[in-house]
């Protein structure tokens, strides 16, 4: 197994090589089984400290139409900024998509067959950390050629209810695939505005046992001083007073 994943990395190595660098095209000598074909959607929060970079990679194919939502859930520290600096490049190093936002999504057709990078920058923040949740993947939509024509063939050879139902089936789960990303979304503003309540009512509490300090702090003075201003000291021979 370890030889045959040797084996399958100078391959792919090759090819990147003789192509010039990234995939433009699938490959018709290699078959579904050698090609790494990574997860359909990972959704995770991180951690960005204050001027800290971190950048993930993700594996899609040619055709394949590659998303990216981000929304930056908690900010800590001094001189906060909810900004944040997200890019992806492609396997060529060519920047495919960028956003500078508190939120926001990146979405394209896939050109380039390889691993995708994506870089979250929080160098807005020199003094603070914040934390993102991340929910991004690939899917595949359309129908290539080889399986159009097999799908053809079968539609003669089988009954057509069948046919119906394969792709009603078909049609639900894209459905369902894209009523999860949009729940996602709907998580991460429901995450961010727990986070900013939470902080706002800190801030208000934090504030008001700082002013009511101040306030008994201000009468305590005031007390003090017009006390001593009917404070008198009794002359020589004066008879003390009661």
């Amino acid at each position: 197994m370890l030889q045959k994943g040797f084996y399958l990395i100078g391959l792919l190595l090759l090819i990147w090589m003789s192509n010039g660098g990234a995939l433009n095209e699938p490959n018709p000598e290699l078959s579904d089984q050698d090609l790494f074909w990574g997860a359909d959607q990972y959704d995770f929060s991180i951690m960005l400290r204050a001027g800290d970079l971190q950048c993930y990679w993700h594996f899609a194919h040619f055709g394949e139409n590659f998303y990216l939502n981000f929304m930056v859930q908690l900010v800590t520290g001094v001189a906060l900024d909810r900004h944040l600096s997200v890019t992806v490049n492609a396997p060529s190093s060519l920047i495919v998509g960028k956003v500078d936002d508190a939120r926001g999504q990146i979405a394209f057709n896939v050109k380039e067959t390889g691993f995708y990078q994506m870089c979250f920058s929080n160098f807005h923040n020199r003094f603070g950390s914040m934390q993102v949740f991340l929910h991004f993947g690939v899917y595949y939509e359309g129908q290539k050629e080889e399986e159009k024509k097999m799908k053809e063939e079968d539609m003669k050879q089988i009954n057509n209810t069948l046919s119906f139902i394969q792709e009603s089936s078909n049609r639900l789960q894209r459905f369902v695939f894209h009523m999860w990303r949009h729940y996602n979304y709907e998580r991460m503003r429901r995450g961010a505005d727990f986070y900013l309540l939470q902080s706002n009512s800190t801030y208000v509490n934090s504030w008001s046992l700082v002013q009511s300090l101040v306030i008994i702090s201000a009468g305590y003075l005031q007390l003090y001083f017009l006390k001593r201003l009917f404070k008198t000291k009794p002359a020589e021979g004066d008879k003390p007073r009661c």
